[in-house]
């Protein structure tokens, strides 16, 4: 016999319909360009620079010409992670693939600090054993550099709505300093041949470089760890819930970022009577987004064990995330 319901769909589930939250569960409208110009010309430029860098020996040209092959690494990621990220949800991943912008930023973050690792290291090296380096070399490719991140910088700063793209940008803006040392460096090396300069001016920029690059690995560590979006005051959220009308205690709660911007929240709420759930749901859902911005709810009931509540009893402790009612 023919059953009565259709099977459902992978679009049909995902669905949003009139009353559900706002979010999205992949990124729309938002253009590749910024991030293929930008790569394209930070590969070229990265390629001549690594040529010129050995050939002139010199470290501060050698670690922009590195930062920039990483910039072009991250360029490539943010770039191949917003055409994922713009994959709609499947039956296999529900959530989408918005994640993936996060994870790429994470991954560079890391290539970033194993980047400032070396240059300290062969800075260090090179301060106790100078080397010559051709000054004349590294102050032309330097300033030619400096003009490139300039540019690179100016089209990835038209996309900042996205955490990859910032990264990404970060890097950039990092390199930029790479160069302005390396500009220096340069400068100094030919009207004075003052070598050590070099290296103490690549320990500068990796400095600089590490300050940056962990803000960025915070953040997306942070959302890739699904962390209350920092905006929102968890304890505040759940203490909140708890003083709605009708709501005995609050338990199993959590609170995420279900995409950028658009965070959720789940929890257990202990009532009266079943029979008050819309009324006391509609409560905690219109608190929710009045107070703290938070549309995307999913909450379960559960009666107080079938006790009656007697007048002037208290409100049970609230209870955060624990686990202890089942």
């Amino acid at each position: 016999m023919p059953s009565d319901h259709a099977t459902p769909t992978s679009d049909h589930l995902h669905a949003h319909l009139d009353g559900d939250a706002s979010h999205g569960h992949f990124i729309e409208a938002r253009s590749q360009k910024a991030l293929g110009i930008a790569l394209a010309m930070t590969l070229l430029f990265a390629l001549i620079e690594v040529v010129t860098g050995f050939m002139s020996n010199s470290l501060a040209l050698i670690s922009d010409a590195g930062h920039m092959v990483t910039d072009a690494a991250a360029l490539g990621l943010a770039l191949l992670a917003q055409l994922i990220a713009k994959r709609p949800p499947s039956s296999r991943h529900s959530f989408g693939f918005v994640r993936a912008e996060a994870l790429a930023a994470f991954v560079n973050s890391l290539a970033m600090l194993a980047l400032v690792a070396w240059i300290v290291w062969e800075a260090a090296h090179r301060l106790a054993h100078p080397q010559a380096v051709q000054g004349g070399v590294v102050l032309v490719v330097a300033a030619i550099g400096a003009a490139i991140n300039l540019i690179v910088a100016w089209v990835l700063s038209r996309d900042s709505e996205s955490i990859n793209t910032r990264a990404a940008l970060v890097n950039v803006m990092g390199d930029l300093l790479g160069s302005v040392a390396a500009i220096a460096a340069g400068a100094i090396i030919y009207f004075t041949g003052w070598v050590r300069i070099d290296p103490i001016l690549s320990i500068f920029v990796s400095l600089l470089i590490l300050k940056s690059t962990w803000s960025i690995l915070r953040e997306s560590y942070h959302f890739l760890m699904e962390g209350v979006p920092h905006h929102i005051d968890y304890l505040q959220v759940g203490a909140d819930v708890a003083d709605v009308d009708g709501v005995l205690s609050v338990h199993d709660l959590h609170v995420w970022d279900m995409s950028p911007g658009h965070p959720a929240l789940i929890g257990h709420l202990e009532i009266r009577d079943l029979a008050e759930w819309p009324a006391v749901l509609q409560r905690v859902r219109d608190m929710l987004l009045e107070k703290h911005g938070i549309d995307h709810v999913t909450l379960q009931p559960e009666a107080l064990d079938g006790l009656p509540l007697e007048a002037g009893h208290c409100k049970p402790a609230l209870t955060l995330p624990g686990h202890a009612r089942r």
